[in-house]
């Protein structure tokens, strides 16, 4: 081994030099730049590698091919000491709005892709490595780009369309006729009636992308090899790092340290640290050693060093692919095509292929391809030297262990070539298809006999059936003699069924589920072969039926495409007058150039200490001691608070009643439930000690779903009932009466800036301020003041922006809120915390599970005749805004239809998990699902389409609401049959049943649904905002108002209603940010209102200053805005004003049922065809067509992006966003690896949005109308759509009438509803006589 060891960290940032001498193993290079560099615009969102939000591009030179590499990683993952002789661009070091943005940042500024922006930096440094690699990628290679990266608010779409002016597909070389000069020029789209617009942007407006002037390699580390070839090792608190350099050093560290982890990308290890607790004191590099790296093809196939990274090994084997027999690579192309769903790029540019197999996961997705295709292992050690194993069914002992020796290294592993009879597929089954864990995985190999179709060998292995990847011995060996003709079909299902048994309450849950799924892949392989032998003329009986042949392609999507058309503004407007006009979000290109701060971004101020939340671990018991003493000890550390630090009798809180604590004083109530927060000066030492805090418990009874609450009668008053006419007498005059029950499950708001807090304590009379992440500035201000004592008006709290809010921001943030302003009024200095992804997931709640259960009397027609519902909400251990967001569901259950006669009683059910809250819809869209469920089994018990039910119960112009509102303006109809024009909905109706007709595994499906959204809070007294304008003697207008930024573009709006008023144009006018100390007594920025209630207030305050400026205008009309301010100034006139606005006419009486709760009505509707693989559950989304009635849209690129970004949210919610919790209340979809949000790939393959047109609002600002939440259950139609498709698999299969399908819609539940052969071989346990792993909430 060598003798000397490098301790000196060298690298460079942005073109700068880094040097580091001792640098802390630990420390992530996300960690490093945002601390040490002071480089926030790398934001931390998952620390898991599971967002994006932490992408930045990594170059270093490779001396074998002597060209430079550019690829992006996760720098949440990356540890710094990786960096070693690398150079390191982050978002900073590309452009910026002081000196110039970049192609990429202005492109996604100015198409709108970018709303709260907590992701853009990650998005924009994804796409910027893709052009230094290829500088002009096809549409299909920019989509794959993004498979690492999340984005909450857009929907995607803008992104795309933003960064499709780079692609191949932008530019043909047809010259003057070129598609780039009718792509987003501005010119209308020819399906667009007169007046209106089908461009949110021109690209002709965007700075030209030349390739040769981004930032040059650093010299140094071309020239000179010195820093590659050294061996280093770095010394930290807990943790000791080496990078040996040669084979021999490398098994002399090895054998001295046996249990040393051996790192290349740290996507496995660096989850176990941050999230299991592991503490590894020894960690090895083995990045530089020749002997891991070589790849090296023989004569009977090629044979990868161990940490070859994955995409490394996807271009090596794409080479041979093409290069090749075609027979030869076919499990190189299983691989290559696997490849396409692990992880994003970010984790495959620096993921090894040695890792993926000694890690041992039993649901690693090339694990069972490399075990099926025979591969073999080449291992060393020390005392031992080489060994070859197979990998094979005795390469994994057990659970995370494999054959290798403490002291042994995985070496190489060998991929064989095929033979011309072999043939090699692999499968994959997730809730997402990009970047997700399997479920499910398989490779399956079978050889033939020559020129026949006899099995000579078959491999079959699995992940997600076992603790370890298995293989199917007994089938395989069953198999061999045997024809490969239909019969063997049903034999080797039953075989596997035999070989691949789950208990009913096996780890991950869904048994039936995977069951299936291990038939339903070899019947694709059979489906598969059987194809191939018809090709290749060895079978001439047996052909694969016309009906199941689309079975057999592997996925495919096509580039994305969308419309989104728009009124123009009126000839004549002028063109100061910002309203109604395309404008780009105000902080775009701050976000996109990493200079917008977030909460977490600010710099640290002296003294400023670290906070971390010690945090129940079970979900209900007494709390018998608290021991901090271990705590303590660590270096750093300052403090321990619990509920004896909280100033006087404080320590009850809540947003509406005090029924939760600051910190649990005798019980805990859920899993996350705050019993403590340790202050230290660090965010490691700070989460290291609030580990080590031991607490005895004693456990408690646990109520954890509805069910359970049902059974214990825990229920939270008071109960809301609605009763409307004569329910009895309305079943008597049906000719049909149905019952039956829907769930609708929870979801996590998943905003990509977590919750987060400084307070910073004054040195006198009490005050403090506080820099919080919320949409409820007030709330933050008057809880912190009852907390520590003191009056509000000591209190200031400020918002500059949020990373997303979408509601969870709303109240919850107080549990994180609290604790801070605690420890800094307590400590008297600074405090600061920004929850991690899984302790913000845990803690903080989520949008409320519904259950209701019904019974609806219709006559023969369709007509409602009368509506019986219980619905029942998990509320979690507190109210929170629980009694608020089940009136909403109870306002909203009609949807859009007329019910004469209904009876509604409401249960608010109180668990053991965390209390769930607000979230975009606020119970409105739980109510509308249950209502469209039973008007679909209406539909489907008479035999009827479900677009006549829906019409014929429409709601009209001047109708009733059961709540007693009169339905004005009600555009419902108008949007409705403009959605079945533009979508072409009767011609693609016949189209889907003939594709069903055709198609036995492949399923279409179609659904049109309606919305009608009431806008206003519920609770009068909040329906007001208040604005403050300030105009200063050089003619700038600083404006503030009572709403909080958080990517919906309020800010803008409320700029562009200044504009108009002052007839300024919108860059004199400037908002800084949201406080309490400009705008007292704010309601939460919620409920869709906000440009409504605060946009009236800034109407109010600047008619006033106009007012006062009348007269000076009058006297020199002639004069500018800056001659009358200046003339007003010196005449003494005020250039200060405030704005309020109270809706008029507003208020809802329970007890009679009357009065109008909300302002107006926003409505929509929306089209959408789905494709579902019956054998698999999987589904594309391949069209949706959206009409939103919006009024006078104040920003129609605001106002489509909330549609779409809306839209999308509504589409995980009702199909892939499964939240997980075991039966005693223990959550484990703690992050993007188990929580699944949509993705780049996940949107429709056709996405088009138009704004109604000609529609009018006397009720808002400027005849605009609130869309922040009304798209949202929009997305239904793809939900009814999958359920369309399912149901003609049911019919295939001989199946009629209605089934229950709830929410969310995913892969299991849409697989198991296509009831077949397949599926009824594994029956459910009965229940009662297992444990779930997991229940539904």
């Amino acid at each position: 081994m060598s003798e000397t060891k490098i301790d000196q960290l060298v690298f460079f940032v942005n073109g700068k030099k880094i040097v580091e001498k001792n640098v802390e193993p630990e420390m992530t290079l996300l960690q490093y730049l945002r601390t040490t560099l002071h480089l926030p615009g790398t934001k931390l969102g998952c620390a898991e590698g599971g967002c994006g939000a932490c992408t930045v591009m990594v170059s270093k030179y490779d001396r074998a091919q002597d060209k430079i590499i550019h690829y992006s990683v996760n720098a949440c993952l990356a540890p710094v000491c990786s960096m070693h002789g690398l150079a390191v661009i982050t978002v900073e070091g590309i452009g910026s709005t002081k000196t110039r943005l970049h192609p990429v940042q202005e492109r996604i500024a100015k198409s709108h892709g970018s709303q709260c922006g907590f992701c853009t930096p990650g998005i924009v440094m994804s796409m910027y490595t893709l052009l230094r690699n290829n500088p002009l990628p096809s549409m299909v290679e920019m989509e794959s780009a993004f498979e690492g990266n999340l984005c909450r608010c857009t929907g995607y779409r803008p992104i795309l369309e933003g960064f499709k002016s780079f692609t191949k597909e932008a530019c043909c070389g047809k010259g003057a006729n070129c598609c780039r000069n009718n792509f987003a020029t501005g010119e209308a789209d020819p399906n667009a009636n007169s007046g209106e617009a089908s461009s949110l942007f021109n690209h002709h407006d965007f700075a030209p992308f030349d390739p040769s002037q981004e930032p040059i390699f650093p010299p140094e580390l071309q020239m000179s090899s010195k820093l590659d070839d050294q061996s280093l090792m770095f010394t930290g608190e807990r943790v000791t790092w080496y990078r040996p350099v040669t084979l021999d050093e490398l098994l002399i560290l090895k054998d001295k340290h046996p249990t040393a982890r051996l790192v290349i990308g740290n996507s496995e290890v660096g989850v176990e640290v941050k999230f299991k607790n592991m503490h590894y004191p020894v960690i090895i590099a083995p990045t530089h050693i020749p002997e891991l790296l070589t790849v090296q093809c023989t004569d009977n196939g090629i044979t990868f060093g161990a940490s070859t990274t994955l995409t490394k090994m996807e271009e090596v084997l794409r080479e041979a692919v093409e290069q090749k027999p075609e027979h030869q690579t076919r499990v190189f192309a299983a691989i290559i095509e696997m490849l396409r769903w692990f992880a994003g790029h970010q984790i495959r540019n620096v993921a090894a292929v040695g890792g993926n197999i000694i890690t041992a996961s039993p649901i690693s997705d090339l694990n069972p391809l490399f075990m099926a295709a025979g591969c073999t292992l080449r291992l060393a050690s020390k005392d031992v030297g080489f060994r070859t194993v197979p990998f094979d069914h005795t390469f994994f002992l057990g659970y995370r262990k494999t054959v290798l020796t403490p002291s042994e290294v995985l070496i190489s592993i060998h991929i064989p070539y095929m033979k011309p009879d072999e043939y090699f597929y692999g499968y994959k089954q997730a809730n997402r298809r990009d970047d997700d864990i399997a479920i499910v995985n398989a490779g399956i190999r079978v050889l033939f006999e020559t020129h026949n179709n006899t099995v000579k060998e078959m491999a079959m292995s699995f992940g997600g059936m076992a603790p370890t990847t298995v293989m199917a011995l007994k089938t395989a060996k069953q198999v061999v003699g045997r024809k490969w003709e239909d019969n063997l079909v049903a034999d080797v299902c039953d075989l596997l069924a035999d070989d691949l048994p789950l208990d009913p309450d096996a780890p991950g849950g869904m048994i039936e589920y995977r069951r299936t799924l291990t038939t339903s892949f070899f019947f694709k392989f059979y489906l598969s072969v059987q194809s191939r032998l018809q090709e290749n003329k060895q079978v001439h009986e047996h052909c694969v039926p016309a009906s199941c042949r689309s079975a057999i392609p592997v996925f495919h999507r096509d580039p994305s495409k969308s419309s989104q058309l728009y009124e123009e503004v009126a000839p004549g407007q002028p063109t100061d007058d910002a309203v109604g006009r395309v404008v780009t979000h105000m902080s775009a290109g701050q976000q996109a150039s990493g200079e917008a701060v977030y909460c977490d971004d600010m710099p640290t101020i002296q003294g400023e200490l670290y906070l971390a939340l010690v945090t129940s671990t079970r979900t209900h018991a007494k709390i018998l001691n608290i021991d901090p003493s271990d705590a303590l000890e660590i270096p750093g550390v300052e403090a321990f608070l619990c509920h004896k630090d909280v100033p006087g009798d404080s320590n009850s809180t809540g947003p509406v009643i005090f029924d939760e604590e600051v910190f649990a004083s005798e019980e805990v109530l859920c899993q996350g439930y705050v019993i403590g927060a340790v202050v230290a000066d660090t965010q490691a030492h700070a989460q290291r000690a609030a580990k080590a805090v031991k607490i005895e418990y004693e456990d408690l009874p646990t109520v954890v779903t509805i069910e359970d609450a049902i059974a214990a009668e825990a229920f939270m008053p008071p109960s809301r009932t609605m009763n409307v006419g004569d329910v009895e007498t309305g079943f008597s005059d049906s000719d049909h009466i149905i019952e039956g029950e829907m769930r609708v499950g929870g979801q996590e708001h998943f905003y990509l800036e977590t919750q987060a807090t400084i307070a910073v304590p004054k040195s006198e009379n009490g005050e403090m301020e506080l820099f919080c992440s919320t949409q409820n500035p007030s709330k933050a201000q008057m809880l912190v003041a009852k907390a520590l004592g003191v009056p509000a008006n000591r209190i200031v709290c400020r918002v500059k922006r949020m990373g997303g809010g979408f509601g969870g921001k709303e109240t919850r943030f107080t549990t994180l809120l609290l604790p801070v302003a605690i420890a800094a009024h307590k400590l008297n200095r600074p405090v600061r915390c920004m929850l991690d992804r899984d302790e913000d997931m845990v803690i903080t709640g989520m949008r409320h599970p519904f259950l209701g259960r019904y019974k609806v009397g219709f006559s023969h027609d369709g007509v409602i005749k009368a509506l019986e519902l219980n619905l029942y909400m998990n509320a979690g251990y507190s109210m929170d805004l629980s009694f608020s967001v089940m009136e909403r569901a109870l306002f909203h259950l009609d949807n859009c239809y007329k019910i004469p006669n209904l009876k509604v009683k409401s249960n608010i059910c109180k668990t053991n998990l965390p209390s769930n809250t607000a979230f975009r819809g606020f119970g409105g869209p739980q109510g509308m699902m249950i209502n469209e469920s039973w008007v679909t089994d209406i539909a489907v018990t008479l035999g009827i389409s479900q677009q006549q039910v829906r019409e014929i119960n429409m709601y009209k112009e001047g109708d009733v609401t059961h709540f007693n509102q009169k339905l004005v303006q009600c555009n419902i109809k108008r949007c409705w049959d403009e959605v079945l024009r533009k979508s072409s909905f009767m011609q693609r109706r016949a189209e889907v049943d003939l594709f069903n007709s055709e198609n036995r595994w492949k399923k279409r499906g179609l659904a049109v649904i309606p919305t009608k959204f009431g806008i206003a809070f519920t609770a009068k007294f909040m329906n007001q905002g208040g604005a403050l304008v300030h105009v200063y003697t050089d003619g700038s207008v600083l404006l503030a108002h009572g709403g909080c930024e958080m990517g919906q573009g309020l800010h803008t709006k409320m700029i562009q209603v200044a504009s108009r008023v002052l007839r300024i144009p919108t860059s004199r006018i400037h908002i800084s940010e949201t406080s309490t100390n400009t705008v007292p007594n704010t309601m939460p920025t919620a409920a869709s209102a906000s440009s409504d209630l605060n946009g009236m207030a800034v109407v109010n305050a600047c008619q006033t200053i106009l007012e006062r400026l009348e007269p000076f205008i009058v006297a020199n009309p002639k004069g500018t805005w800056d001659d009358w301010v200046r003339a007003a100034y010196f005449d003494r006139v005020s250039l200060s004003s405030t704005g309020f606005h109270r809706t008029p006419d507003i208020g809802y009486d329970w007890d009679k049922n009357e009065g109008n709760p909300f302002n107006y009505f926003t409505f929509g509707a929306a089209c959408s065809e789905v494709e579902i693989d019956c054998l698999t559950g999987d589904h594309q989304v391949l069209r949706t067509d959206i009409v939103m009635d919006v009024g006078s849209s104040l920003n129609p690129a605001i106002d489509i992006g909330q549609i779409e970004g809306g839209f999308i949210q509504g589409y995980g919610l009702f199909t892939l966003e499964l939240v997980k919790f075991s039966p005693d209340g223990f959550l484990f979809t703690q992050g993007p690896g188990s929580y699944k949000i949509p993705g780049f790939g996940d949107i429709p393959v056709e996405f088009n949005v138009s704004l109604l047109k000609g529609s009018l609002n006397k009720r808002a600002v400027y005849s605009s109308k609130a869309i922040g939440e009304p798209p949202l259950f929009l997305a239904s139609s793809i939900f009814f759509a999958i359920k369309d498709a399912i149901s003609s698999a049911r019919v295939d299969a001989g199946i009629h009438g209605t089934f229950r399908l709830d929410s969310p819609a995913t892969s299991e539940r849409i697989r198991m509803s296509c009831t077949d052969q397949f599926t009824k071989q594994f029956p459910p346990a009965e229940p009662g006589t297992y444990k779930p792993w997991f229940v539904h909430v």
